[in-house]
């Protein structure tokens, strides 16, 4: 399952990258969603990954997951959710203003001005 993982990250990182690099603001944000998401699979993954085994702990020595990992995601989940609503709100308000979401247009270089 470890390995799966981490083809699947390797592929969500490797997609980022290449989104990230782009010029268009669009790709860019979807390029920040996709390295986030590959973030909280690498955290749940160095977490261990337990088949069946519930997030919670109990003294009886059940095998158990670590719920820290679980806890760190869902507020990484939260917070990217919001970085990207506001990447998404300046996206679209610089697109209204500038009519253009191409990075070397809105940088001002080489006769745009």
């Amino acid at each position: 399952m470890e390995i799966l993982m981490a083809i699947l990250i390797g592929f969500l990182f490797a997609s980022a990258t290449y989104l990230l690099l782009s010029k268009s603001i669009l790709r860019m944000i979807i390029g920040t969603g996709l390295l986030s998401h590959g973030a909280h699979l690498l955290i749940l993954t160095m977490g261990g990954l337990k088949k069946g085994a519930v997030p919670l702990v109990n003294e009886e020595g059940v095998p158990v997951t670590d719920p820290l990992p679980q806890a760190l995601i869902l507020t990484a989940i939260v917070i990217s959710f919001g970085v990207t609503a506001l990447f998404l709100v300046l996206a679209y308000r610089s697109f209204q203003e500038l009519g253009t979401d191409n990075m070397d247009e809105l940088r001002g270089t080489d006769g745009n001005e």
